[in-house]
């Protein structure tokens, strides 16, 4: 391989590798703690997001994972407004 393609390699997977990296610490912009009551329960869990909405209902998500048995009720669960939201972290 001459000398020219593996400085064009290298640079392609520096390039992917700073890609990898800004898109992972992307996603972890807000991190909130959610709780949730349902049917008489209550569970709570903390999640991170790109954006605020994304972090809460992936907390949420996990929420209803714990309290809710089979999908019908998941769904419903999903629907239920938390209890509460606390931001923990935001870069």
């Amino acid at each position: 391989m001459s000398a020219k393609r593996k400085w064009i390699v290298l640079l392609i997977g520096a390039a992917f590798l700073g890609f990898l990296y800004f898109s992972s610490v992307e996603q972890d912009r807000f991190r909130y703690q959610v709780c949730v009551d349902f049917r008489g329960q209550n569970h709570c869990a903390s999640a991170s997001g790109k954006t605020q909405d994304d972090a809460v209902r992936a907390a949420q998500e996990m929420d209803c994972s714990a309290l809710a048995n089979g999908r019908d009720e998941n769904m419903v669960c999903l629907a239920t407004t938390p209890s509460s939201v606390q931001l923990l972290s935001s870069k």
